[in-house]
């Protein structure tokens, strides 16, 4: 009895302190709800973000080519996109977590969609829809700047508590 006891003590705190690397990767990027079999969220919607942010569009990705960064998985069409991600992810990777600049400018975290997506300066901006991505276009530097504004104070805070 004491043993089993053990057993279920053990596979609660394995489980507990699982969640809290996923529940924090969440909060800190936007990653699909499923996770990898290692525990990791995926980012971009399984999406190869160095096609996006290369200006190729949205290709799928495939999980046999990921490459985990800051507690995250990303997917890649190949092999050589993996690697490049893995050279300088800063690089590739999109503003505010994969959350919608839109969203950020505005105080919320919002899915943000690799098919809404833009490239400023070489940074990778995603958006939440078609609506949203207009809305954006009519005045592109004055949303990323307020967006740019709020970030510090939204990128620690969990999405249940900034969407309040």
């Amino acid at each position: 009895m004491k043993t089993i006891n053990s057993l279920i003590t053990a596979a609660v705190f394995v489980g507990i302190f699982s969640a809290a690397q996923t529940a924090f990767a969440v909060d800190e990027y936007n990653v699909s709800k499923g996770t990898t079999v290692d525990g990791h969220g995926v980012a971009f919607r399984g999406n190869d973000v160095v096609a996006i942010a290369s200006g190729l569009g949205v290709i799928p990705g495939q999980a046999r080519h990921t490459y985990v960064h800051d507690g995250v998985a990303y997917y890649f069409s190949s092999e050589e996109a993996m690697d490049e991600f893995g050279k300088d992810p800063e690089r590739y990777m999109p503003l505010y977590g994969g959350y919608c600049a839109y969203g950020v400018a505005f105080g919320k975290k919002l899915d943000g969609s690799p098919r809404f997506a833009d490239i400023v300066d070489g940074k990778l901006y995603l958006f939440l829809n078609a609506d949203v991505f207009k809305a954006y276009e009519k005045d592109k530097a004055a949303i990323l700047a307020k967006a740019a504004a709020n970030w510090p104070e939204m990128h620690h805070v969990s999405v249940a508590k900034v969407n309040k």
